[in-house]
């Protein structure tokens, strides 16, 4: 027998969680072929076979986590196959683990682990004999069941330590306010006129958009701005990022917002979607609420929140009150690197941006 271990995935990832297994004990494989998808922080990511041949055994259960070089599975010795091409015996043996003919995305998966379900007690409706999310869901509330007990893992696991990092590291401040944004069309898309008014804040205020290094107390303006879209899933918080928004239009903005949202609806996010964020956005208002303290993830120094729109009593110029569409916002910022003047200004270039009529 001959291991196959967890490879380097990049960018400082010591280990990654099992999701689950694509091939059993006895399989054949050819170059290329997914074996095995692991989570790491909150990606999924498809390991790859690194040659052709037979599975002799597998060395991770699903849920376990395992540490980068550490063996995943054996390969056979003395039944090798050329790298595409399958020979010898095409059917599994009889004796293969059950586990191989379920089939289920890995998101369903991770989901299926969160709810404590068993897939091999799930009966698939999706094409060709698929769990689907929906079977999933409908298997936990039969039982009765709900998130299962126990230690956090995937998204959640992750958010619990970013965020503690998080906390430890900054010293949050916020400052709350509101634009009237009455002279919005009723189709405005409201996330990218945010990103817009973003982008105002920060040519404002370009410290916002920059990195704070803890160590050397040194505050480093960034290039482009590159922001994190806070995303709400059954699976946890997602913050993937739109690269160099200040560089491309509404409609990029939109049809990458588009992407990253299907990316954590299926979880095909991979590690590089999730990392590099300058400034982040929180648009929590889309659920409920009107302010928030919200947390910033190192090295970042601001995360601006945006609450639900509502009537508001606005004072006019000749002192009659109407009633006008409000946006609240909420930014909250490191006070060790931000002044509480750097973020006013901050604040005020988004909210005369978000006031102003398309």
């Amino acid at each position: 027998m001959n291991t196959f271990a967890l490879p380097d995935l990049g960018e400082g990832l010591q280990e990654a969680e099992v999701v689950g297994w694509h091939v059993a004990e006895g399989d054949h494989v050819v170059v290329d072929q997914p074996l095995v998808a692991v989570e790491t922080e909150k990606a999924v990511v498809e390991i790859p076979s690194p040659k052709a041949g037979h599975i002799g055994k597998l060395l991770a259960k699903v849920g376990q986590r395992v540490k980068v070089g550490v063996p995943l599975l054996e390969f056979e010795e003395g039944r090798h196959a050329e790298a595409g091409t399958v020979v010898g015996e095409l059917a599994a043996p009889a004796t293969a683990p059950q586990v191989a003919a379920i089939r289920a995305a890995p998101a369903v998966r991770a989901r299926a682990r969160e709810l404590g379900v068993d897939l091999s007690h799930v009966t698939p409706t999706g094409p060709g004999g698929t769990i689907a999310l929906s079977d999933v869901k409908a298997a936990a509330s039969a039982s009765g069941g709900g998130q299962a007990p126990g230690t956090l893992r995937g998204a959640r696991r992750a958010m619990a330590a970013n965020m503690a990092r998080a906390w430890r590291e900054v010293v949050h401040a916020s400052l709350h306010d509101e634009a009237d944004i009455e002279a919005w069309p009723s189709s405005e898309n409201v996330t990218c006129r945010l990103v817009r008014a973003l982008i105002a804040g920060c040519k404002a205020e370009p410290a916002l958009n920059a990195s704070f290094d803890t160590p050397t107390l040194s505050l480093r303006e960034n290039l482009t701005i590159d922001l994190g879209l806070a995303i709400d899933s059954p699976h946890g918080l997602f913050v993937p990022v739109l690269r160099n928004v200040a560089g491309a239009t509404a409609q990029d903005w939109r049809q990458k917002i588009d992407a990253l949202k299907r990316g954590v609806q299926d979880r095909s996010l991979t590690p590089a979607d999730l990392r590099g964020a300058t400034i982040t956005l929180s648009n929590f208002g889309s659920i409920a609420g009107r302010h928030a303290s919200l947390i910033i993830m190192p090295p970042q120094v601001a995360i601006l929140g945006v609450g639900r729109i509502a009537a508001r009593p606005i004072q006019t110029a000749d002192k009659s009150v109407v009633l006008h569409r409000a946006l609240p916002l909420s930014l909250t910022f490191d006070h060790r690197a931000i002044t509480g003047g750097m973020a006013a200004r901050f604040l005020g270039a988004v909210i005369a941006d978000l006031k102003c009529a398309p």
